[in-house]
């Protein structure tokens, strides 16, 4: 009878039937040999719900998914009938079938002739998406009722501390028992001297006898005379081995080819340093290694340091991060010297007092401005561009003071002017704009020179009070949403060296080109200012339409 017959009698009389398991698992089993796998999955699905403890059902289903190429399902499958029936052996054989395929499957774009340690972004990182789909099953395989036979797929047993599965990197019955049965309660000396030896990590010396020597950590760095022992949890005391035997250069960032300086891992397993790793999602929100999207991660911005790593790096290479902090403490320092080296962000005209929301969304900047935060500066120039050299002589000052990130990196910057500079010297820095500067101050007048520039300050705001006031209301609305009301007339217009704030609020209101702007905001007189501002106001007053 042909299998297409077969089904369809199956069907009806599961459809008259609908209880029975049998049926609903010949049908299963039919769509199988039709390679339906879907619909296969579909009825051992529904019949694991209906007989949740027969081990037949979720063996069928393992087999189902697997052929479907759903391995990470299938493999959670086969454990389940393994914690239901441990000596089953053809359902061992299976599981470790779709095991090897779903390791295989993330090595698949790693190079298999490059050495790599387990601590750094080799073999042991790209493994922690199967121990996390193991995890989620130890407390089936861990029943009670699990025979030995079992261990194998024992999920402390199977992944070692270091991330190595017990097929890619081989122990011995004894060590592998001790690793998987000392738990968490292990210190880290004890869990490293247990693990077996990478392959070409961690580099060693060979004795006199061609014999290779085991590696077993020392407790600290030391001189390359010095000796330091390592016991195990057992108590029993490690060969004594040469503290120069551990190589700084396997815990390097791949990224700036340096000693891994506040550690953390990708989601896909890999370590970087934190700031390394902020400059490539800057440009892609994909890991720098295996190229799997880390949007996600972007998204939440958690960036945990990876207290391993860290620790293994305090003890053992103590000198050596200690060298790389003093690195990074002076190029904090250099960052954030606002005279030598000020980062600029090429977009308008800024001015002091005056608030100024900046959208980031070049890589460039993003990297700026973290930078003006983690130095603690909260600083940054502002300029227009300039098609010679790049951007203008003269900038406004920004001290920022919010920002908010988007999931995709983006971020809106609160920032407001604080005071004016010259540019003496142009340069870069990291892709953005740098420069050498000195600030401005307005010159400071005494006697009649005073008089006359108070005279001149009083009238002067009396004419842009009456230009506002006479503005239509919805324009009048949307400089105040934006700008806020024009600020008091200053008793004292000489007592900032920035001059009155209302001056700059009444420039960014009024409709001047950025080169006009750039004019006014460059002088340090400020009866010079309050002339230009007059003779603005009364070509906006003549213009303006009746």
């Amino acid at each position: 009878m042909p299998m297409k017959m077969q089904q369809e009698l199956v069907t009806e009389s599961y459809l008259n039937v609908p209880s029975s398991g049998s049926l609903l698992c010949q049908r299963a089993e039919l769509h199988m040999e039709m390679r339906n796998f879907s619909q296969a999955v579909q009825d051992a699905n529904s019949l694991c719900r209906l007989k949740p403890l027969w081990t037949k059902a979720h063996c069928l289903k393992a087999t189902a998914l697997s052929k479907a190429d759903r391995n990470d399902e299938a493999l959670q499958e086969y454990f389940l009938c393994l914690a239901l029936n441990p000596d089953w052996t053809k359902v061992k054989l299976e599981a470790q079938k779709v095991l090897s395929e779903v390791f295989s499957s993330v090595f698949e774009n790693e190079d298999m002739s490059t050495p790599l340690h387990p601590l750094q972004g080799g073999f042991a990182n790209r493994l922690i998406k199967p121990p996390a789909l193991l995890q989620t099953l130890r407390p089936l395989t861990q029943k009670p009722g699990c025979s030995s036979q079992d261990s194998e797929f024992s999920v402390a047993k199977s992944t070692p501390v270091g991330g190595s599965s017990s097929e890619l990197c081989p122990m011995s019955p004894a060590k592998s028992d001790q690793v998987a049965g000392e738990g968490s309660s292990k210190s880290l000396t004890e869990v490293l001297a247990s693990l077996p030896a990478p392959h070409g990590g961690l580099k060693r010396k060979h004795s006199s006898d061609g014999a290779s020597s085991p590696f077993n950590p020392p407790s600290k760095l030391s001189r390359p005379d010095d000796v330091n022992t390592v016991q195990t949890a057992s108590g029993r005391e490690g060969r004594v081995v040469p503290a120069h035997l551990l190589d700084s250069g396997d815990l390097e960032c791949s990224l700036c080819m340096r000693l891994f300086y506040e550690p953390v891992a990708t989601p896909c397993g890999h370590t970087f340093c934190l700031r390394c790793l902020e400059r490539c999602l800057d440009h892609n929100p994909n890991c720098p290694l295996c190229k799997e999207n880390l949007s996600e991660y972007l998204a939440t911005r958690g960036y945990n340091k990876t207290f391993l790593m860290e620790e293994v790096l305090q003890r053992y290479l103590g000198d050596e991060l200690a060298e790389r902090k003093k690195i990074h403490e002076e190029e904090m320092k250099e960052l954030s010297n606002l005279n030598q080296e000020v980062p600029i962000f090429v977009c308008t005209t800024a001015f002091p007092t005056i608030p100024c929301p900046l959208h980031v969304f070049e890589p460039r900047y993003r990297l700026m401005i973290r930078r003006c935060m983690e130095t603690g500066t909260k600083q940054f120039g502002m300029c227009i561009a300039d098609e010679l050299k790049g951007f203008a002589d003269y900038g406004c000052m920004l001290q920022v003071r919010d920002v908010k990130f988007f999931p995709d990196g983006r971020s809106v910057v609160d920032t407001i002017g604080v005071s004016r500079f010259k540019v003496l010297s142009h340069g870069q820095r990291d892709g953005y704009n740098t420069c050498k500067i000195e600030y401005l101050e307005d010159r400071k007048v005494e006697g009649e020179e005073l008089a006359e520039v108070l005279k001149l300050h009083d009238s002067v705001y009396e004419q842009a009070n009456n230009w506002f006031r006479s503005l239509k209301d919805n324009m009048k609305n949307q400089i105040l949403s934006h700008f806020g009301h024009l600020p008091s007339k200053d008793p004292d217009p000489q007592a900032s060296p920035e001059g009155p704030a209302w001056c700059w609020w009444l420039l960014a209101v009024l409709p001047l080109e950025n080169r006009a702007q750039l004019t006014i905001l460059a002088m340090n007189s400020l009866k010079d200012r309050l002339i230009a501002i007059r003779r603005v106001l009364i070509f906006v007053t003549r213009k303006r339409p009746r």
